[in-house]
């Protein structure tokens, strides 16, 4: 059992014919039942949220450690859930700066749990740096969002529905009309065409979310359904290129169809810094 839970490098994706690289039924009922299961928690109590975000970027952690190996960079995973977890119960209690006081002293701390040599230790530590860095931190800021009192469940479902719409126009265009990629050496998949179609629903979800959940005006509707299509891509070249060097396809496979938890999260993570600023903005000066 404990020998399951270790961090262990990602399996390959299975095999399909399909023209749209992925088993679309088991992708169509995972989406579905994710996205449930996170309506669910905004609207029964917000705390329901704050622990799915815990485990799931935990698992997220965990996912990371394991690919990682790949390049037989070995991180403390545990010190590291540690450090990751303490950070979001202090957002959701205290707020973002304590969350960032606590990445810089478990960033300042953490070298010193690996007793190998420099460069070794080193690698090891820069490693689980941008782990904290990109996964917790960043993760907390949609804990952050949450902590917004009334406004909380609707600014997480912004977080959650744009990246979401996002992700699903660009491989509906990308597939049926994808000719002309926009970077083929980093992600051969990721089309014009598609990113077209990004903006198309990103564009349709804020109108749905920013303007008609939350109220915010349709310039705020503008911003944020041309700001996701921006930022989810370029979260997504990110972790192409981490996976690129890595030598792995997905980061995991926990979820059929659509591979590993940090394959759905990516463009989450790099849409939420940018959205809790830009809300806190728009509902206090606007």
């Amino acid at each position: 059992m404990v020998r399951t839970l270790r961090p262990h490098p990602p399996k390959p994706p299975a095999r399909t014919t399909s023209k749209a690289g992925r088993n679309l039924p088991a992708a169509v009922g995972t989406a579905v039942v994710l996205l449930t299961v996170f309506a669910l928690s905004l609207v029964v109590r917000i705390e329901i949220f704050v622990a799915l975000a815990v485990v799931f970027l935990g698992i997220g952690l965990w996912e990371y450690a394991g690919a990682v190996m790949a390049r037989e960079i070995r991180i403390a995973f545990l010190p590291l859930l540690a450090g990751q977890t303490l950070m979001l119960l202090c957002t959701w209690a205290y707020g973002l700066t304590h969350a960032l006081t606590v990445l810089l002293i478990w960033c300042a701390l953490y070298p010193a749990l690996r007793k190998t040599d420099s460069r070794e230790n080193l690698s090891r530590s820069v490693a689980g740096t941008f782990a904290l860095a990109w996964i917790g931190f960043s993760g907390c800021f949609a804990v952050a969002m949450a902590a917004e009192g009334s406004a909380g469940p609707k600014l997480i479902a912004a977080l959650i529905l744009l990246p979401v719409a996002n992700d699903t126009g660009g491989w509906l265009l990308g597939v049926l009309f994808g000719r002309h990629p926009i970077a083929a050496s980093i992600s051969p998949k990721k089309s014009w065409e598609g990113f077209f179609g990004s903006f198309l629903l990103a564009l349709a979800a804020s109108a749905l979310t920013v303007g008609l959940l939350i109220g915010l005006s349709w310039k705020w509707v503008l911003i944020f359904g041309a700001a996701t299509p921006v930022l989810a891509t370029a979260g997504d070249f990110a972790e192409s290129m981490l996976k690129r060097d890595l030598g792995i396809k997905d980061m995991g496979s926990i979820f059929p169809g659509h591979g590993g938890m940090l394959d759905r999260l990516d463009s989450i993570l790099f849409c939420g810094p940018t959205f809790y600023f830009l809300f806190l903005f728009a509902l206090n000066f606007s």
